[in-house]
């Protein structure tokens, strides 16, 4: 189950998705995010599934690789229908299933299109003008990127550490939920020994690299946007319009 999340990974290749510029990704993530949160109806669920349906199949990442991200939350998603069921009804306990399903798809899509060091240079880019509110656009966006870069690695260490215990007779597969979550225990200590040991290396190593964030920071590949990404933004506001159109007469 620990090799099941997708988040935060990349997923190399050369499709119009993975070529599109950062910033485009970004922006049309959230307005698509934006849309899953307007949307009230089967039809605009349709609208919002079908529209990041294409966007997978573009980008040419296995669409099972993409669902077998969702395994790890499947008891999550149990939990979240069952209470609202008994809460608000089913209708609106499907709704809010659907929501975040496709709410993970979404993320993971962006993640699974663009490498961490474009994630970073994209988010600062659209934080820049914050910093006339003394926001520190280059800090943020590195703890970001970081922090998602870092799901994969962890998610390694926690597999290694758990073979390491199984192989000592540890069991982390029999018994009811409960106890399986007790058994993972042992595992957090070692785990949170590592992931300490991996940002103290990373800092170490940024700081060999006389590494320094700010303004005097280059690149070595310039974000500029092309002609597909304005095709793209033109499909994302397309995208939101329906969206609302839908949203607005049914």
């Amino acid at each position: 189950m620990i090799r099941d999340i997708t988040l935060g990974q990349y997923f190399p290749g050369s499709s119009a998705i993975h070529r599109l510029d950062a910033r485009v990704k970004i922006t049309s993530i959230f307005v698509y995010i934006v849309a899953l949160f307007i949307v009230g109806n089967f039809v605009g669920f349709a609208v919002c599934a079908g529209a990041i349906g294409v966007v997978i199949a573009i980008s040419k990442v296995p669409l099972s690789f993409i669902l077998r991200g969702l395994k790890p939350i499947f008891i999550i998603l149990f939990l979240t229908f069952t209470l609202n069921f008994f809460m608000n009804g089913w209708e609106r306990a499907i709704f809010l299933v659907i929501r975040l399903v496709l709410l993970i798809i979404g993320s993971s899509v962006l993640t699974l299109t663009t490498k961490p060091i474009s994630l970073t240079d994209g988010i600062e880019s659209l934080l820049k003008p914050l910093k006339v509110f003394k926001v520190p656009a280059h800090e943020l966006a590195m703890m970001m990127s970081i922090a998602l870069r870092f799901i994969p690695t962890l998610l390694e260490e926690t597999d290694r550490i758990m073979k390491a215990q199984m192989a000592r007779g540890a069991d982390f597969e029999s018994g009811n939920i409960f106890k399986r979550a007790k058994s993972l225990i042992p595992i957090l200590v070692p785990l949170f020994i590592s992931a300490f040991r991996i940002a103290q290396d990373l800092a170490m190593a940024m700081e060999a690299r006389c590494y320094k964030g700010g303004e005097k920071r280059t690149r070595l590949y310039a974000m500029k946007i092309e002609k597909a990404d304005v095709f793209a933004i033109v499909c994302t506001t397309a995208f939101l319009g329906v969206v609302v159109a839908t949203g607005i007469l049914l």
